[in-house]
C-alpha cells in the first residue's frame, strides 16, 4: 500500500457550530455512561453521602477546564492534549503517550459502556419483555456485551456521518431519563418519603479514614465528567470559537453537575447505599422501581439503552481514528493507517480497537473499566495543565481566554492526587488494566522506532 502523503493545502472545515450547538455538544459528551452505569459502585465506596464524589469530580474537572479553555483559545486547533503536550515539552515520545492514552480511554469508556449495554439495560428489558431470569454476571449478557461491541464496529467500518444535531437529539434522550430521576426526588421529598440522614453518611472501610473514602470515591465519579475535553476537538467547526468557547464549556460542565448531584441525592434519599451498591450499574434502574412504582420501567431501560449505545459508539469512533491518525503521521507501525478501498474507513485501526474492547469487556467488570478511564484521563489532566503554564511563555498573535493562575496550578495538583495510588485509594485493578494498555503504547512505539528511527510528530494531524 502506498504511504499516506501528507495534505498541505486543505480546505478549512465548514464553521458551522453556534453557542447553543456547542453548549449541546458539551453537555451531551459529559452525559452518558457515567452517570447511568457507575451511580451504584460509587455509592458502594461513599456511602449515603453520593452527592459528595459527583460534586467534588465536578471542582477538579472544573479547575482543568480552565486549562482546556485558555489554550484551545490560544491554539484552535482539533488536536487537544496532544497538540498541548508537544508544544509545551517537545518530547516526542510524551506526546505519543498521552495521545496513546486517551485512544485507551476512548476503548475502555466504551468497554464499560457495553457492559452496562448486556448485563442492565438490555437484561432488563429482555426481563420487562420476556421474563428473562438470569443473573447480570451470567456469560450471556457478556456475550451480548461483546456481540454489542462487535456491532460498533460493524457501523464503524461502514462509516458514520455525525451530525452536532443528531448529538442534541441523543442528548435530549440521555437527559429525559436523569430528569425522571429527579422529578422523582422532588416527589418523594413533597410526599415526605425518603430519608434526609443518609445524605450525610459516609462509609468508611474497615483500615480505611474519611479522606480515603471521599477520595476514592471522587476519582470512580470522575468518570462521569469526562468528555468535556471532547469538545476541543470541534474548535474548527465552531464560529469564533475564542469567544463561544469559554461561556459553553463552563455553562456545559455546570449544567451536567448539577444534574449528577440532583440524581445522586434523589438515589440515596430513596435507597441505601448498601442497596445501590448491591444493585451496581442498575442503581438507577431500582431508583424509578422504588420512588416510582407505577412507571413503566422498560422505558427507562430503552433511553439507558441508548445513552450508553450513544457513548460507546462515540468512543470507539475516536479510538479508531486516533489510533488511524498515529499511523498516519508514522510514530507507530503504518498497517494501522491501511483504509478500506470500498467502505474508506480506517479498517486496521478498528478491528484492534475493537479486539482490545473484547478482551476488556471478557475480563473486567465496569466499576474497573470506569476507573481506569478516569486513571488514564487524570493523568492526560494533569499534564496539560502543567502545559498551560508552560506555554504561557509562548506569545500568541490574537487575544484569546486566559484562565487565572491558580486554575492549572490547583488542577495539576488535584488531578494529580486523584492519579497517584497513595492519595487516590484506587484500586490495584485499575493501574494494572492502564499499565497493560499503555504497554502496548509502548511497544508499538518500540517496533516503529526500530523500524523507521525517530518521525517528527505533527499532533494537529492525529485525529482524524
Amino acid at each position: 500500500m502506498a504511504e499516506a502523503t501528507p495534505q498541505t493545502e486543505q480546505p478549512e472545515l465548514h464553521r458551522a457550530i453556534g453557542p447553543k450547538l456547542l453548549l449541546f455538544f458539551v453537555v451531551g459528551d459529559i452525559l452518558g455512561t457515567g452517570i447511568y452505569a457507575l451511580t451504584g459502585n460509587v455509592a458502594g465506596k461513599i456511602g449515603g453521602a453520593l452527592w459528595l464524589p459527583f460534586l467534588l469530580a465536578f471542582v477538579v474537572a472544573f479547575l482543568t477546564a480552565f486549562s482546556y479553555l485558555e489554550l484551545v483559545g490560544k491554539y484552535p486547533k482539533a488536536a487537544g492534549a496532544a497538540l498541548y503536550t508537544n508544544r509545551a515539552f517537545k518530547i516526542h515520545f510524551l506526546t505519543f503517550m498521552v495521545a496513546f492514552a486517551v485512544m485507551c480511554s476512548g476503548i475502555t469508556s466504551a468497554s464499560s459502556a457495553a457492559l452496562a449495554f448486556g448485563r442492565t439495560y438490555l437484561r432488563q428489558l429482555l426481563v420487562e419483555f420476556f421474563d428473562v431470569a438470569l443473573s447480570p454476571e451470567s456469560l450471556v449478557f457478556t456475550g451480548l456485551a461483546i456481540i454489542f461491541i462487535g456491532g460498533l464496529a460493524l457501523i464503524n467500518f461502514r462509516g458514520v456521518s455525525e451530525s452536532v444535531k443528531t448529538n442534541v437529539v441523543l442528548t435530549c434522550i440521555e437527559l429525559s431519563g436523569l430528569v425522571i430521576i429527579i422529578l422523582i426526588g422532588a416527589w418523594a421529598v413533597v410526599n415526605g418519603d425518603g430519608e434526609p440522614g443518609r445524605l450525610t453518611e459516609i462509609n468508611v472501610p474497615s483500615g480505611s479514614n474519611v479522606m480515603l473514602a471521599v477520595t476514592s470515591a471522587t476519582a470512580l465519579a470522575f468518570f462521569a465528567m469526562v468528555g468535556f475535553e471532547d469538545s476541543v476537538n470541534m474548535a474548527e467547526e465552531c464560529r469564533n470559537p475564542v469567544k463561544i468557547f469559554p461561556r459553553a464549556m463552563l455553562w456545559g460542565m455546570g449544567i451536567a453537575a448539577l444534574i449528577y448531584v440532583l440524581v445522586a441525592l434523589t438515589s440515596s434519599l430513596l435507597i441505601p447505599a448498601d442497596e445501590l451498591a448491591k444493585a451496581s450499574s442498575g442503581a438507577l434502574l431500582k431508583v424509578v422501581t422504588v420512588g416510582a412504582p407505577g412507571f413503566p420501567l422498560w422505558i427507562f431501560a430503552l433511553i439507558g439503552l441508548l445513552a450508553v449505545i450513544n457513548s460507546a459508539l462515540i468512543n470507539m469512533l475516536m479510538a479508531s481514528r486516533l489510533l488511524y491518525g498515529m499511523a498516519n503521521e508514522k510514530i507507530i507501525p503504518k498497517f494501522f493507517g491501511a483504509v478500506h478501498p470500498f467502505r474508506r474507513t480506517p479498517w486496521i485501526s478498528i478491528v484492534f480497537t475493537t479486539g482490545v474492547a473484547v478482551i476488556l469487556v471478557s475480563t473486567a467488570d465496569i466499576g474497573k473499566l470506569g476507573g481506569t478511564t478516569s486513571l488514564l484521563l487524570l493523568i492526560v489532566f494533569t499534564i496539560v495543565n502543567v502545559a498551560c503554564l508552560v506555554l504561557r511563555r509562548e506569545p500568541s498573535e490574537h487575544k484569546h481566554f486566559r484562565a487565572p493562575t491558580w486554575a492549572p496550578v490547583l488542577g495539576a495538583i488535584t488531578c494529580a492526587y486523584l492519579a497517584i495510588p497513595w492519595t487516590s485509594g484506587r484500586p490495584a485493578g485499575d493501574y494494572v488494566i492502564a499499565g497493560y494498555l499503555l504497554l502496548a503504547g509502548l511497544v508499538l512505539w518500540g517496533i516503529n522506532r526500530v523500524l523507521h528511527g525517530k518521525v517528527e510528530i505533527h499532533p494537529e494531524n492525529l485525529r482524524k
